[in-house]
């Protein structure tokens, strides 16, 4: 069985010298995610997932226990952590290296106990207690990566009318700022991502245009993760449902890592790593 400290390095080493972005695998234990919502909230189904993703070429799964799409309902920190723990656990126990997705203190604290590879957090680790969290970490080799995402407001509400001065100016300052508040913390800055937040508070015009000039949050020297998989941006520009947005999330997929991309959360592994495949192929040849 691989150690904590072998998944983390084998993370780090893919993201520090593959040529090509890795690939995030999502795993929703929700009943109520806007693609895979209810078809993995049993555990062996879910482990079942999380493997299959790893066999397709996955480089890290992401786990999820309450939905983030617009006007979606708060989970209890109990349903989450019951919903989420046990999952990262059979993981662990079959090596295979796990990102939670969470917005909840209590449910990062018990990851950190647990033991993951990445905390993913779509509200910036903002929630109240968060940053506290990392005051106190074990030696770097131990130490998780967190993705910090930006999302103008809350699931619930973030595509009220969202406004930006400018955009990218805008997302990059809170990116500092953010960044700037772990600096004070013993977390080890060669653990920070970054995370635009496509259609977190944005229309779908600041989607293309984020999309266009991805590399433009490469400015602060950060991995930058890109999530476009199947998104509401596609839907309403083809009038297709999730699962018949696929193409269109290679698409952005392909253009993410054009510009600049080191991460692609998706939720079509097999597919997403061949076009990777391709553009390295392209990138290398003589």
């Amino acid at each position: 069985m691989k150690t904590l400290q072998t998944l983390i390095a084998e993370f780090q080493d893919k993201l520090l010298n593959r040529s090509q972005p890795l690939v995030m695998g999502i795993l929703n234990t929700t009943p109520d995610s806007f693609s895979d919502g209810g078809s993995h909230t049993q555990l062996d189904v879910a482990v079942a997932a999380a493997q299959r993703m790893m066999e397709e070429g996955a480089d890290i799964i992401d786990i999820g226990g309450e939905s983030t799409r617009p006007g979606a309902p708060e989970v209890s920190v109990e349903d989450e952590l019951n919903r989420v723990i046990p999952l990262v656990k059979k993981c662990k126990e079959l090596g295979i290296p796990v990102s939670v997705d969470t917005m909840k203190t209590q449910v990062m604290a018990a990851c950190l106990d647990v033991g993951v590879v990445m905390l993913n957090d779509v509200n910036g680790f903002r929630a109240e207690g968060a940053m506290e969290l990392f005051e106190y970490l074990p030696e770097v080799e131990l130490q998780p990566y967190v993705c910090i995402m930006h999302m103008q407001g809350v699931p619930r509400t973030m595509q009220h009318k969202p406004e930006y001065k400018n955009l990218f100016e805008d997302i990059n300052q809170f990116f500092k700022e953010r960044v700037e508040l772990f600096e004070g913390t013993a977390l080890d800055a060669s653990r920070i991502v970054l995370d635009p937040g496509f259609g977190f508070g944005k229309t779908d015009e600041h989607n293309w245009s984020m999309l266009r000039e991805f590399n433009r949050f490469n400015e602060l020297g950060y991995p930058v993760l890109s999530g476009l998989s199947r998104k509401s941006m596609f839907g309403r520009l083809l009038n297709k449902e999730p699962i018949d947005r696929i193409p269109a999330s290679l698409a952005g997929a392909l253009i993410s890592a054009q510009n600049g991309a080191r991460i692609i959360r998706v939720h079509d592994v097999a597919a997403t790593v061949d076009v990777l495949k391709v553009l390295d192929a392209v990138k290398t040849a003589p």
